[in-house]
């Protein structure tokens, strides 16, 4: 039809009968030569429904060369007259609008009847898109080929090159500041944030300026999705209070990992918590001959073992039911699987409950941190790396000060057993961990109940799990760590007020009249944390956002000593003797405001 219609253009409609002959004489050639390219060219195989630009730049490459070799076939053949050059170039472009057309119009019908026979295209959701970028492109696509209950509108952006262009079909309306009016002028339903590289401050805003629309609204996943053409409406999502700590999340590269565990033994003590179990993960991920997973949490460590398992099929995975403080069971552990690294994650750590069984924290934090740490050294492992906290700096509670025994110990095992690498990894709050404040903010909420703070002015490091295991896989890299504790940048501390005041705006509860209950600090609790002591010296390592922590007095070798004494008397019940020495070991507790008697009050 094109290779007609070419000759039709060229002539005025009036072919002469000698070019009519040529017609008949050269079309079944030139369909042969289209049929082959093609078919070489892939062309053929494509489904017309799924017809994107990269199969019409194939087709055209296709047609172009065709176009070509029937250019040179006709000049060698004795074709008269000669074939016009007008015609030739009038049926290549024909060729290829007449092709593409048809398969955008087949793709186009498609779509509109399997929207219509869903039966919810006139019921779909209108949808104003924040952010004209990729993730916004990709998104108004997935909306327009799925039947998704969801129609996009239109967009908003704040880049000025975008304003008044059309994506997708669809407008850019305007700014984001313009977010309000737009929404009511175009009668949207629903907002969906579609900008996945905003930082924590600019994603703040855009939300603050989707809650006053009144409209419920959406975010998209990460630039890591975006980039792998991952985009579609089964990952929207509400946006998580993680998305607004106000730092840009920490991103540390560990390309010497996998030659580090690649064939090692490595044993993660505690594998069954929030960090062990990331902690697994990440290690399983990069080759390691055998991994410990030692826990006294039988459910837990059973789904986390069938999870590795179902991930990592050459993997050796040894879950191993014990507790830190049974030295018979940790000596079984070294003495089977040989580990030749051991991240010690397995502790106490919920402050009030410390409180009021300290033996148990004692016992788990202290002692078994040394049994552990000792059967490293002794078994000759080449790693050993304790999980700390920042309530070890200058400790109020019971758990804190059990937590700075435990790097004490590490710190004094170290002169012990030289040919172990010994070190600690400080940290603050972990987001999602268990018993963490989001999950209990997030149930509280699910239940309809106040959120309960402790105090208006309380403030906490926070990071997330993957922040925190990349620390503590760093910490196991770097040599500046042997006999040290490691800490991580972490920014400004966080008040926990504005966290469960930016959970109810996200969950649209505060308009329903919601509130937070202010209950007093608990026991062992105080208001600030710190991540290094007056006393302490940060020094930089080759990691910007890692630091290392040396103490400027040195430290006080007589922990190891007093071990045996302390587990004797917690066996003998001398609770309160063995908590004036632990008192006396760190230095004091300082005093907590915790009794001080902040009355409740609903801050409406």
């Amino acid at each position: 039809m094109a290779y007609w219609l070419a000759y039709e253009v060229r002539f005025d409609f009036r072919i002469p009968d000698d070019y009519k002959l040529v017609f008949w004489e050269s079309v079944g050639l030139l369909m042969g030569l289209r049929v082959v390219i093609d078919v070489l060219f892939g062309v053929s195989t494509g489904r017309w429904r799924f017809i994107s630009v990269h199969d019409v730049m194939r087709f055209v490459g296709a047609t172009l060369v065709g176009t070509a070799i029937f250019y040179l076939l006709s000049r060698m053949l004795p074709f008269q007259p000669v074939l016009p050059r007008s015609v030739l170039l009038a049926e290549f472009v024909l060729t290829t609008l007449l092709t593409a057309g048809r398969w955008i119009a087949y793709r186009t019908t498609y779509e509109r009847l399997r929207h219509s026979r869903s039966g919810i295209n006139g019921s779909a959701k209108r949808v104003l898109i924040v952010g004209a970028g990729e993730a916004g492109n990709l998104l108004a696509r997935e909306m327009t080929r799925m039947p998704t209950g969801l129609r996009a509108i239109g967009f908003v952006d704040d880049d000025p090159t975008r304003r008044g262009i059309r994506i997708q079909g669809l407008p850019v309306f305007g700014a984001t500041s313009q977010l309000r009016e737009i929404a009511e002028e175009e009668r949207a339903a629903e907002l969906i944030i579609a900008v996945p590289s905003a930082s924590p401050s600019e994603l703040r805003r855009i939300v603050e300026l989707c809650e006053q629309t009144s409209k419920p609204f959406k975010v998209l996943p990460g630039i890591a999705e975006v980039l792998a053409g991952n985009i579609s409406i089964n990952q929207l999502r509400e946006v998580e209070i993680e998305d607004l700590l106000g730092r840009e999340p920490i991103q540390l590269t560990l390309p010497e990992l996998a030659t580090d565990l690649a064939g090692s033994s490595v044993l993660i003590t505690g594998a069954a918590g929030s960090i062990g179990s990331e902690l697994a993960r990440q290690v399983a991920l990069h080759g390691p001959a055998t991994l410990v997973l030692f826990d006294q949490a039988e459910t837990d460590l059973f789904y986390l073992e069938l999870e590795l398992r179902e991930r990592h099929h050459g993997l050796k995975i040894v879950p191993v039911i014990g507790d830190i403080v049974n030295s018979g069971a940790v000596e079984r552990v070294f003495t089977t699987y040989m580990p030749d690294r051991i991240f010690h994650a397995a502790a106490y750590k919920h402050v009030p409950m410390m409180e009021l069984n300290p033996r148990e924290a004692i016992l788990n934090n202290v002692v078994g941190t040394w049994r552990v740490a000792d059967a490293a050294g002794r078994h000759g492992a080449e790693k050993f790396v304790l999980v700390s906290t920042d309530k070890a700096v200058r400790p109020v509670s019971i758990m804190g000060a059990s937590k700075r025994l435990a790097e004490l110990v590490m710190l004094e095992i170290q002169n012990e057993y030289l040919g172990t690498t010994f070190a600690a990894v400080r940290f603050g709050n972990v987001l999602g961990s268990n018993g963490s404040v989001i999950p209990i903010f997030k149930q509280q909420l699910t239940q309809g109940k106040p959120l309960t703070v402790t105090h208006p002015d309380a403030t906490r490091y926070f990071m997330t799990i993957p922040e925190s295991v990349q620390l503590i896989l760093q910490a196991s890299l770097l040599g500046e760590v042997r006999g040290n504790i490691a800490m991580l940048e972490m920014g400004e501390p966080v008040r926990i007020a504005d966290l469960a005041k930016n959970l109810l705006e996200l969950s649209g509860v505060r308009k329903s009249g919601s509130h937070i209950v202010y209950t007093g600090l608990r026991p062992g609790e105080r208001l600030h944390e710190e991540l290094a002591a007056p006393d302490e010296q940060s020094l930089p390592t080759q990691h910007a956002k890692v630091r290392i922590l040396r103490s400027k007095n040195g430290t006080d070798q007589s922990v190891l000593g007093s071990l045996h004494g302390w587990e004797l008397a917690l066996e003998e019940g001398r609770l309160d003797d063995v908590l004036a020495q632990v008192t006396a070991a760190c230095g004091g507790l300082e005093e907590t405001p915790a009794h001080a008697g902040l009355e409740e009050r609903d801050s409406g």
